[in-house]
C-alpha cells in the first residue's frame, strides 16, 4: 500500500513493461485509488483497458495481486501476455494437473509471482483460504464483477461467496470490475461485495470504433457469407440463438471454402477448448457461437461480430459487439433481424416459471426491439440503456446515421390504430395488446376477435392492405412517439395516452419512418452504398503479419501477445530503420525491443527494398 501523498511513477513501468507513454482515461485515477489502498469500484467499456488497472498496481505494490476471473479458458493468454512483457504472473485452474498445480504453489509461497489469476470456485475450495496467509495479498481484483448480481446478465452463485475471501482478509484493497452495469446491478456489486467506502468510476459506454447495423434477414447464410468475404480474412463472430443455428452456419460457411467452427454448451470441453484456441490463434477465421462463447474474449483485433437473430435483451447484445474492436481499430456489429423473431423469442419467455422474470424480460425484449426498429442514431437506445445520454444528433458510425430513412405521413394509419384501441375499450371496458390491435385492422376470424365481438368493430379489416409485420412497426413507432403506451401489469396491454387521445380527437399530423425492413420487392439497399469498414492494409502490413503468425505459432501463443494491430499497422505506416525508432511504437516496452526489435526491423528493411 502507497500512501496518497507519496509521489507514484506510472509513467515508467507503464512503457517499460506495457509500451504505452500515456493511460486512457479514468486509468490512472483508478491505479492511484488502489495503490492508496481503497476499495474501487471501476465500470469501462471493453477495450477501456481495465485490467492495467490491476495489472500495473501489481508490478508498483508490495506482495502478490489476487485477480478473481470466471474466464478460465483465458487465463493462459492473459497469463502468457503478461509473461512476454516481463511480469511474473501465473494461474491455478482446473486445466492444470496436479503435478504442475503444486510446481506453482511452490513458487507462491516462495514469492517468485506478482500475479495470480484464479477461479471463484478454486477460491472457494476447502484449504485455500488457509493458503493465503502466507503469500502477503496486496490487491484482490474482481474481474467481470456483474457475475455476483442477479439482476446482471450472466450471474454466477459462486461469485456471492467470495465475502468470505473479504473475511479472510479484511484489510486488503478489493477492485471490482465490469464492461457491463446498469444502476441496478452497480448497487448490486457494492452490496454484495461490501465493498467500504468505495471510489466509484463509471465510464462513458460509448465504443467510438464501432459501426451498428441492422439488416433485414433474408438468406441469412448468404448473408454472413457476404459480410465474411467482405472482410477478407479478418477475425468474426456470429452468434446465433441456437446450437443447431450455430452448427450449420459453420458448416455452410465451410462448404464456401471459409475456416469455421461452432462452439455451444452441446460441444464436450475439449471440443470447445480446442475450436475457441483455434480462432484465438487465427487457426479459424470465423466462430459461429451461442451466448455459450463467454464474456471477455481475449482477442482484440475481432473486425466484426454479426448476430443471426435477435438477442434477448440490449445489456447481452453490448457486451457480445463489444467483443469486437478491442484493439480500438474501426470494426461492425451487424444484427440480422425478421419481425419473426419477436414471436419465437415471446414463446421462450412464456415458458419461464418465474411471473416476475417473464415480466422482466418482456421488458428487456421490448428494449432490444425499440432498438432493431429504431429510426433515430442507434448509439442513443444503447447507452440510454446503462442510463447514459448521447446527445449528439448523429455519430456517422451506425446505419441511421449513415443512411437516414425517409419519413412519411402516417397520420391514417396512426389515427386506424388508435381508434382501434379506443373503440375496443369503450365496447367491452377492457384494453388488450398490439397483436390483437392488428388482428382486428387486418380482419383476422381469430377466437378472441370472434369471442369478443370485434368483428363488428367500425375498424374491423380496415387494415387488410398493410401486412402485419409493417402493423408492428407502425405500433412500436408510435409507442416511441408517446402516443399509446403498454401496461407491464396488466400483460402490456394498450392505452392511449393524452397526448394520443388529442391526436386522434384533433386528427394531428403523424409522421412516421418507412420501415427499416422492406420485403425483396420493395426497396434493396446498394451494397455499393455501404459505407467502408476498417482501414486498408498495406502489403507491408499484410507481410509483417505473416511474420507474427510464424512466431506465435512457433512459441504455440496468440498473434496478438507478439504484438497488437495497433502495433503493426503503426509498424508498417513508419517502418522503423533502428532500435531508437522501433522503441517508440505503441505497444513495444523493454522485454519486446529485446525480443523481436532486429527481427522485425530486418523484416520491414528487406520487403521494403524488394518492393
Amino acid at each position: 500500500m502507497i500512501e496518497t501523498n507519496a509521489m507514484v511513477d506510472l509513467l515508467t513501468p507503464l512503457k517499460k513493461y506495457f509500451g504505452y507513454t500515456s493511460f486512457r482515461p479514468l486509468q490512472e485515477k483508478i491505479i492511484l485509488d488502489v495503490l492508496a489502498g481503497k476499495d474501487v469500484m471501476a465500470v469501462l467499456p471493453t477495450g477501456a483497458g481495465k485490467s492495467l488497472c490491476f495489472q500495473l498496481p501489481a508490478l508498483v505494490n508490495d506482495g502478490l495481486t489476487l485477480v478473481i476471473s470466471p474466464l478460465i479458458a483465458l487465463m493462459k493468454d492473459q497469463v502468457d501476455a503478461l509473461n512476454s512483457v516481463g511480469v511474473a504472473a501465473t494461474f491455478l485452474n482446473s486445466t492444470l494437473d496436479s503435478d504442475e498445480s503444486k510446481t506453482r504453489l511452490r513458487g507462491l509461497f516462495n514469492g517468485d509471482y506478482k500475479m495470480l489469476y484464479i477461479a471463484p470456485e478454486r477460491v472457494l475450495m476447502s484449504g485455500f483460504l488457509e493458503m493465503l496467509s502466507g503469500w502477503k495479498i496486496g490487491l484482490v481484483a474482481i474481474d467481470e464483477a456483474h457475475c455476483v448480481s442477479e439482476w446482471g446478465h450472466d450471474f454466477r452463485p459462486e461469485y456471492a461467496q467470495l465475502l468470505k475471501l473479504r473475511a479472510k482478509i479484511p484489510n486488503v484493497p478489493f477492485l471490482a470490475l465490469t464492461a457491463t452495469a446498469t444502476d441496478r446491478v452497480r448497487t448490486d456489486i457494492l452490496n454484495r461485495l461490501e465493498l467500504r467506502n468505495p471510489e466509484i468510476y463509471v465510464s462513458s459506454f460509448d465504443r467510438s470504433n464501432l459501426t451498428y447495423r441492422v439488416m433485414e434477414r433474408q438468406s441469412a447464410s448468404k448473408q454472413v457469407l457476404d459480410i465474411v468475404r467482405s472482410h477478407g480474412d479478418e477475425s468474426g463472430i456470429v452468434y446465433c440463438l441456437s446450437r443447431n443455428g450455430a452448427e450449420s452456419l459453420a458448416q455452410s460457411l465451410r462448404a464456401e471454402k471459409i475456416k469455421a467452427l461452432p462452439y455451444h454448451a452441446g460441444l464436450d470441453n475439449e471440443t470447445r477448448a480446442t475450436n475457441q484456441e483455434k480462432f484465438i490463434k487465427d487457426k479459424v477465421q470465423v466462430i459461429c457461437a451461442t451466448i455459450a462463447f463467454g464474456m471477455g474474449i481475449n482477442k482484440p483485433d475481432v473486425r466484426f461480430v454479426i448476430h443471426h437473430d435477435l438477442p434477448k435483451n440490449l445489456e447481452g447484445y453490448y457486451q457480445e459487439t463489444g467483443r469486437a474492436g478491442r484493439d480500438g481499430l474501426p470494426s461492425e456489429c451487424i444484427l440480422l433481424y425478421h419481425p419473426g423473431d419477436m414471436l419465437k423469442l415471446t414463446q421462450f419467455i412464456q415458458e419461464m416459471p418465474d411471473p416476475e422474470q417473464v415480466k422482466r424480460a418482456k421488458a428487456q425484449l421490448s428494449q432490444m426491439l425499440d432498438f432493431a426498429e429504431t429510426s433515430i442514431c442507434r448509439r442513443k437506445p444503447l447507452l440510454g440503456y446503462f442510463g447514459e445520454v448521447y446527445s449528439a444528433d448523429r455519430c456517422e458510425a451506425c446505419d441511421n446515421c449513415l443512411t437516414p430513412r425517409t419519413q412519411y405521413d402516417g397520420t391514417i394509419a396512426a389515427q386506424k390504430f388508435l381508434s382501434t384501441i379506443y373503440r375496443i375499450k369503450s365496447k367491452g371496458g377492457f384494453s388488450v395488446g398490439i397483436q390483437h390491435v392488428i388482428e382486428v385492422l387486418t380482419g383476422s376470424e381469430s377466437e378472441k376477435v370472434v369471442k369478443w365481438n370485434h368483428q363488428h368493430l367500425s375498424t374491423y379489416g380496415i387494415g387488410k392492405d398493410t401486412s402485419r409485420s409493417l402493423w408492428n412497426s407502425i405500433a412500436r413507432e408510435l409507442l416511441r412517439h408517446g402516443l399509446m403506451k403498454q401496461n407491464p401489469e396488466q400483460f402490456n396491454t394498450l392505452e392511449l395516452t393524452t397526448a394520443g387521445a388529442k391526436a386522434l380527437k384533433d386528427r394531428t399530423p403523424v409522421m412516421l419512418h418507412q420501415p427499416a425492413f422492406q420485403s425483396k420487392k420493395e426497396k434493396k439497399e446498394d451494397p455499393k452504398k455501404r459505407a467502408a469498414i476498417g482501414l486498408p492494409n498495406s502489403p507491408l502490413f499484410e507481410h509483417l503479419r505473416k511474420v507474427r503468425r510464424r512466431i506465435a505459432e512457433e512459441r504455440n501463443v496468440a498473434a496478438f501477445i507478439i504484438f497488437s494491430d495497433v502495433t503493426l499497422r503503426q509498424m508498417a505506416s513508419m517502418a522503423p530503420k533502428n532500435k531508437t525508432e522501433f522503441r517508440t511504437l505503441t505497444g513495444v516496452g523493454e522485454r519486446k525491443l529485446a525480443e523481436f526489435g532486429d527481427l522485425f526491423i530486418e523484416e520491414i528493411r528487406e520487403f521494403v527494398s524488394q518492393q
